[in-house]
């Protein structure tokens, strides 16, 4: 539609979703797999974690969808006077702060996500080692796309001090999510690899 709300932060929202729900997944599948009965409570202490990320994640779709809505609203405030400027100004402020501070949450609670997914590739059901480099893809992606957001909202923010401490925090987790997301993905290829081999000296 041509609605721009939900938008792109919410989609990032849900690509982290995604992500951590495939996480928990493996843990789940992992959990189960016969032959590993005594690691059971191991891997459900993962997937339980996995499923509190992306419960919280999911809620931060619709949060994202609010806080540019309040933008929004604060745009179309009216301004013919100083006192309906001074409104408008202060409504943009509040409305422009949650607009980055909630794809900012995103970015913090998608990184977390990385913990499960490096457990998942290393020690993890082997035959669902994919989709723990699927999941890391995808909060890659999530924060980056969140870090966007954060961005491209900055310039609406007139306490400069604020906006400075912003863009130190998520240079912070986009540097972390590359190298975490590169971590993750070189045990993966090493799994795919070893099993490739090992199909074919059979």
């Amino acid at each position: 539609s041509e609605s721009p709300a939900p938008g792109g932060g919410s989609v990032a929202a849900a690509v982290g979703a995604l992500g951590a729900a495939l996480g928990a997944m493996v843990a789940n599948l992992s959990a189960h797999k016969r032959g590993w009965d005594e690691r059971w409570e191991e891997f459900s202490d993962w997937a339980e974690q996995g499923q509190a990320l992306k419960a919280e994640l999911v809620r931060l779709v619709d949060e994202d969808a609010r806080a540019f809505s309040q933008v929004m609203s604060a745009l179309a405030l009216p301004r013919d006077t100083a006192e309906e400027q001074a409104v408008r100004k202060a409504s943009l402020e509040r409305s422009n702060l949650e607009a980055i501070a909630v794809p900012l949450k995103v970015m913090r609670t998608a990184v977390g996500a990385f913990d499960l997914l490096e457990a998942m590739a290393a020690k993890g059901n082997p035959a669902s080692v994919s989709d723990a480099g699927v999941g890391a893809l995808c909060i890659r992606a999530a924060i980056r796309g969140a870090w966007l957001n954060v961005r491209i909202n900055l310039p609406g923010l007139s306490d400069k001090a604020k906006g400075a401490a912003f863009i130190a925090e998520g240079q912070k987790l986009m540097e972390e999510a590359e190298t975490r997301e590169r971590a993750v993905l070189a045990v993966v290829e090493a799994k795919i690899k070893r099993e490739a081999e090992s199909r074919s000296e059979k």
